[in-house]
């Protein structure tokens, strides 16, 4: 809340407020450096995000892809950087674990 902000600040711990989507899109900082965009997503239609506040003269952000799907990768994660075969990662998901 702006309270525990206002305190935190006072007594000089860098903070700020976490905020839900809405606020994010309407806050004045956002809006005032342009960065709300929207990408394509995977289930159809756009998705609102926030761009990235970086701004290089030579080398400019691109967006190429959305954020992935909840578990999108899980199976790419789990055989290429821990090893597991397809069997294993079945076993997994059959499982409940992923």
């Amino acid at each position: 809340t702006a309270q525990w902000v206002d305190e935190l600040e006072a007594a000089g711990v860098p903070c700020g407020p976490v905020n839900d989507l809405a606020q994010v899109f309407a806050d004045p900082q956002v809006m005032a450096r342009g960065l709300a965009i929207e990408m394509p997503h995977a289930l159809g239609g756009r998705v609102p995000q926030v761009a990235s506040p970086i701004r290089l003269s030579e080398t400019p952000v691109e967006y190429r892809r959305a954020p992935p799907l909840l578990g999108e990768h899980t199976a790419q994660v789990l055989q290429e950087l821990l090893g597991l075969e397809g069997e294993e990662v079945a076993a997994l998901r059959k499982s409940g674990v992923v």
